[in-house]
């Protein structure tokens, strides 16, 4: 059936048909499948700094940064310039069998930035295909090192890595909700690594121990001969902003070693600043992985781009004196324009000396995070860098998600109404701001989140 029962599209349509419109044919991701049509969502109209419009010209802290991934801020003029100057100079050309300028040059700093020996990157579309890449890396590894049942991967529960088929695969997050099909045969989840959730009575230092015999007990129970790899966001971000207990890291990366198993650490959201350095990894978790898997900030959200970032450990295994095609690619690996855009988001973001600005107001952004501990329906209070999370207990006892999940939407609509987008998510709010954010904005940022938990508070009976 052909769309020409519907009605003409205006030259200059109006706030309430883009609402309509926005309603009735747009499927956005993560969509409730049962009410998709009947919720009116909001539309964006403009950005500027840190700040967003919607079609109604209210103005908002970008709270959550886009979807973690607006490092530099909205409306950058430099970044329009050399989008532009790069569409008219080429706006394609198939990655297949032709490389460009910006595309060379972009490898390159990836491979600067990044620790150790990562220096082979892999432009893909995003973090999901990023990570995909890393995953079909590792086949393409083991079964070029004739160990074709050396394919399963060790993720976490809570977990997040995408929605294509192997990143939504090796996904713990809401796991049993979906209605999609994923690859049980070729994943193993660990339990939780949240500290807030560790029992009764354990020290940190001991459920970081039982967290890491959690991965080596997996391994064995296994079979080192059919592990692959251990995929692990450094915080893992979509889950709640889980910051595993000290030491995890590096001790996870000791086992994987002992037993051959290939270490992907996915910096899709920690990446290009949000933890003040540009991969996470070695300088803030000790650790040189075997992938590292990137996107979001990389170009600041202007544009669509990720990469897998291998190790020339690894390269040198995948390569050999026979014929075999790395028969992995997309359409629009390392499009040009997108390269472009990445290129001049890391020129601004070394400029403005914005790794810098995020480690020197990381301290107050937290501070004021922490100072809400004082709220009895707040349960815990987690971040690191410009990362936070807020997560309700409006039982008694450690959050029941059940009794629970109406305080994020909660606190995220008052938050809204007074000036501040959040990320909701059941029992928890997340943020991760603009890397640009100055302290100012941070004060009137927590100020409105302040401000809601004490409505919160008292809408929910749990006033202190």
């Amino acid at each position: 059936m052909s769309g020409a029962h519907l009605k003409p599209i205006s030259n200059s349509p109006s706030v309430e048909e883009l609402h309509e419109w926005d309603r009735l044919h747009n499927l956005k991701p993560w969509s409730m499948m049962n009410t998709w049509r009947e919720e009116e969502g909001q539309i964006i109209d403009r950005g500027d700094g840190i700040y967003m419009w919607d079609s109604h010209g209210r103005r908002m802290i970008d709270g959550p940064g886009g979807m973690w991934c607006v490092q530099i801020g909205h409306g950058r003029q430099e970044m329009a310039d050399a989008i532009a100057d790069q569409v008219m100079k080429l706006a394609y050309s198939s990655p297949f069998s032709t490389g460009t300028e910006p595309a060379a040059i972009l490898a390159r700093k990836l491979a600067e930035f990044a620790p150790g020996d990562l220096n082979t990157v892999f432009f893909t579309t995003g973090g999901s295909t990023a990570v995909d890449t890393a995953l079909r890396a590792m086949h393409f590894l083991n079964n070029r090192r004739g160990m074709p049942d050396k394919k399963i991967v060790i993720s976490r529960e809570r977990a997040y890595h995408g929605s294509t088929y192997l990143s939504a695969t090796v996904s713990g997050k809401e796991r049993n909700r979906t209605r999609f099909d994923k690859e049980n045969r070729l994943v193993h989840f660990l339990p939780d690594v949240d500290p807030y959730h560790r029992p009764e009575g354990m020290s940190v230092e001991t459920f970081c121990d039982q967290k890491v015999d959690d991965l080596e007990q997996a391994i064995l129970e296994l079979g080192p001969e059919n592990v692959g790899a251990f995929i692990a966001e450094p915080i893992l971000c979509s889950g709640g902003v889980i910051v595993p207990p000290p030491g995890y890291h590096k001790r996870t990366l000791e086992v994987c070693r002992k037993h051959d198993v290939l270490y992907i650490s996915d910096e899709v959201v920690t990446g290009f600043g949000r933890l003040g350095h540009w991969f996470a990894s070695e300088p803030v978790f000790d650790i040189v992985p075997d992938m590292i898997t990137c996107a979001k900030g990389l170009t600041s959200g202007y544009l669509p781009l990720g990469a897998c970032i291998i190790s020339d450990r690894i390269m040198e295994q995948m390569t050999g004196p026979e014929e075999v095609l790395f028969s992995n690619g997309y359409t629009y690996s390392a499009h040009p324009v997108s390269c472009a855009a990445a290129l001049k988001n890391i020129e601004i973001m070394e400029r403005e000396d914005i790794l810098g600005h995020v480690r020197e107001v990381t301290p107050y952004f937290q501070e004021r995070l922490r100072s809400f501990e004082k709220f009895p329906i707040v349960g815990d209070l987690r971040g690191m860098g410009l990362l936070g999370c807020i997560e309700g207990k409006v039982t008694e006892g450690r959050a029941s998600l059940a009794a629970d999940s109406d305080f994020g939407t909660r606190l995220d609509m008052i938050c809204e109404e007074n000036g501040l987008l959040l990320r909701p998510l059941l029992n928890m709010a997340v943020f991760s701001p603009p890397l640009i954010i100055s302290k100012p904005q941070i004060d009137t940022m927590f100020d409105i989140i302040e401000g809601a938990l004490e409505q919160v508070s008292r809408e929910m009976g749990i006033d202190g």
